[in-house]
């Protein structure tokens, strides 16, 4: 990473389904998960649900099952995950996203709830630390979004206040953490959510990805923090 930033804003991205293309892999690794202990889930329900704290997405996917049905079908799922890691890639324009970010005095924080082993699979495709002052995970606290919690920590470890950052994300759940924390969301429509939703949410822009976020980084609201006193 970086050394620690002295700028006066900064942009917190959500990792999964905004920086690197991994929803449907997490779709996929939750249904054979399902699968193989008799839990018959639609995945379209699955994906509504991707961006969830784990609890509260099988909270709302499987609310009957006992306490060790859930942790074998959470254990099920991380290796079911961790076994497509070579299918994992980052988005187009996700490194000069970053990139542009820092030119124009942006702290950048990865502000994911991903557990630790996910977060590396994930740092080690984007291939972007050089470009990030900050980073969360799922070690940082106890409900993931759409509780405010990783908003919170990541704003604390850029040393940044929420009227002076914005979230990108790509999922209501990364809108509802970033109202509950007084953050501005900015979201992309790359992890399957459509604009309305999004809006929905508390979205002030809705992009395709963040290709197109960077194509229009000075016209975004990504760059109007950048510009304010």
């Amino acid at each position: 990473m970086t050394a620690p930033s002295r700028a006066r804003a900064a942009v917190l991205f959500d990792v999964d389904g905004t920086l690197i293309d991994s929803n449907y892999l997490h779709v996929s690794a939750w249904h054979t998960a399902f699968a193989q202990h008799g839990m018959a889930v639609d995945d379209w329900r699955t994906h509504r649900a991707i961006g969830m704290d784990g609890e509260r997405l099988l909270d709302t996917l499987v609310p009957d099952a006992d306490e060790d049905a859930r942790r074998a079908v959470k254990e099920a799922h991380a290796a079911e995950y961790a076994a497509r890691a070579g299918e994992l890639r980052a988005f187009t324009g996700a490194r000069d996203l970053l990139s542009r970010c820092q030119e124009i005095g942006l702290a950048v924080v990865l502000a994911t709830s991903a557990p630790p082993d996910e977060l590396e699979r994930a740092r080690s495709v984007l291939d972007c630390d050089d470009l990030v002052d900050a980073v969360t995970s799922a070690d940082d606290v106890d409900e993931a979004k759409p509780e405010p919690g990783i908003v919170e920590v990541a704003l604390e470890r850029a040393g940044i206040p929420a009227e002076r950052a914005v979230l990108v994300g790509d999922a209501m759940w990364d809108g509802h953490a970033a109202v509950r924390a007084g953050v501005t969301f900015v979201a992309v429509r790359s992890g399957g959510v459509g604009t309305d939703e999004l809006r929905d949410a508390g979205a002030v822009e809705v992009v395709d990805d963040v290709a197109s976020l960077a194509d229009g980084l000075t016209t975004s609201a990504v760059g109007a923090l950048a510009r304010r006193p």
